[in-house]
């Protein structure tokens, strides 16, 4: 069942979760009683594996006033929960995840209430064991479901479903560099309350490449070195068709579109530095999107972009981690054994030491689902794994309240059921997740 207890404020940056209906008592569905001032129940966890900082051990956590109060003691709570079994981990923190678009858009062009794809997605992330997550929303130069339109509209909502959501809901802005239109947004939102995420996507470029150059070696994008590929060329259809279908225009429409946009490209940098500097300003974590050379690297981290996004080589991976920058790879990556671009692995990457984060990208489930395939791969030792898809995002996104099982940080924790698995890796379930201590969902079997 889901829970309709709530999370405390989780100050700037954040989208508040609130209460649904927690009884059939008369209160309608678009006025919920607001629960977040309340006072959270202590609670004790008693006899799980808990997963901390430097590994993982049997020991008891307590949860008092939203945060965690004690490790190891046997402090007096007013509920005491027996997870002999399970495991007890930090919730996990998503720094990219574009699954909601399947909410939106299940099919091509059909697309459904962006109010029931939000209260759907957000129950997916409890599920999955989610606390915080930041939506990959694209402000793209296209229109249909990326139009910054779109994004605006999804924005608004989320913000007024607010106090009926489970998980902290928040929003990466994935702004095509091209979209001028999406400026206006973006400077509201970096200069609100709701601190978002800035990734600098530039999918365009990657279209516009020459027939002739594979995705993962496509030269910077602002180099003398870029190859670009005629529009006319009869190839540039089968290379548009999926966008042209999910921007709801035909092939020819499209490709004319795109040939205006692409006329756009001397006032691109400019647009770039523009933006870096107010996100700057405002604290907001940036990252570039899909680099290649070590001069996109090179470039972004000029800016402030500090954060390496799916990286399409081994060797911008090493330079980004060389001068220091964070390198996020994809879990369906890990869970699939693979790129399905023919990307670096991320399992490689992991071994490797080569990747801070996992992101759920376009799949939920897979965030715990590449820990576990991992740790049957023994690639790294669990406790470091947990820290891929909790610290390492916390960090990431300057959330130094969560991330981790540690006296006086936020109580944002899930349960785990781990089985045993004969061959293969385990299917691990969360069973329960705690946000700012209170219990917001139950997953267990009756």
């Amino acid at each position: 069942m889901l829970s309709a207890r709530t999370a405390e404020n989780p100050g700037k940056g954040g989208v508040r979760a609130g209460a649904a209906i927690d009884s059939p008592r008369r209160r309608t569905p678009s006025h919920p009683r607001d629960t977040r001032q309340e006072k959270p129940m202590s609670i004790r966890i008693e006899g799980a594996q808990v997963v901390l900082p430097d590994g993982i051990e049997e020991t008891s956590v307590t949860l008092e006033e939203g945060r965690i109060a004690e490790i190891g003691s046997d402090a007096r709570a007013e509920t005491v929960l027996d997870a002999r079994g399970q495991m007890l981990a930090p919730a996990m923190i998503d720094v990219h995840g574009d699954a909601f678009e399947r909410q939106l858009m299940p099919r091509p062009n059909v697309f459904f209430p962006v109010d029931a794809a939000i209260l759907d997605t957000d129950r997916q992330l409890a599920g999955n064991g989610i606390a915080t997550a930041y939506h990959a929303l694209t402000l793209s130069w296209e229109p249909g479901l990326r139009a910054v339109t779109a994004g605006r509209r999804f924005i608004e909502t989320l913000h007024r479903l607010a106090p009926r959501l489970i998980a902290e809901n928040r929003v990466q802005l994935r702004w095509e560099t091209y979209a001028e239109d999406a400026l206006p947004l973006i400077e509201e939102m970096l200069e609100g309350p709701l601190t978002p995420s800035l990734a600098f996507n530039d999918h365009l470029s990657m279209t516009m490449r020459g027939f002739e150059v594979p995705i993962q070696e496509r030269a910077f994008e602002f180099s003398p070195a870029f190859v670009v590929a005629d529009p006319d060329d009869p190839r540039m259809l089968g290379r548009i068709d999926t966008k042209a279908k999910r921007s709801g225009l035909d092939q020819g429409a499209f490709l004319d579109l795109m040939k205006r946009t692409w006329a756009t490209r001397p006032e691109i940098p400019a647009r770039i530095a523009a933006i870096a500097e107010t996100a700057r300003k405002h604290g907001a974590p940036m990252l570039s999107h899909d680099d290649t050379q070590h001069e996109t690297r090179n470039y972004f981290r000029g800016i402030g972009a500090r954060i390496s996004e799916f990286p399409m080589s081994v060797d911008v991976a090493k330079a980004a981690k060389a001068a220091g920058d964070l390198v996020i790879f994809g879990a369906p990556n890990v869970m699939r054994g693979g790129s399905h671009i023919g990307s670096p692995g991320a399992a490689e990457m992991v071994e490797a030491g080569l990747c801070d984060i996992l992101a759920s990208d376009y799949f939920y489930p897979a965030m715990l689902a590449a820990v576990a395939r991992l740790h049957h791969e023994k690639r790294a030792p669990l406790a470091q794994l947990w820290k891929l898809v909790t610290s390492g995002p916390a960090t990431a996104m300057g959330l130094s309240d969560r991330g981790q099982i540690a006296q006086g940080l936020r109580a944002d924790l899930i349960l785990v059921d781990w089985p045993e698995a004969a061959q293969g890796p385990a299917t691990p379930a969360v069973t329960r997740m705690f946000r700012s201590g209170r219990q917001v969902y139950v997953g267990q079997s009756a």
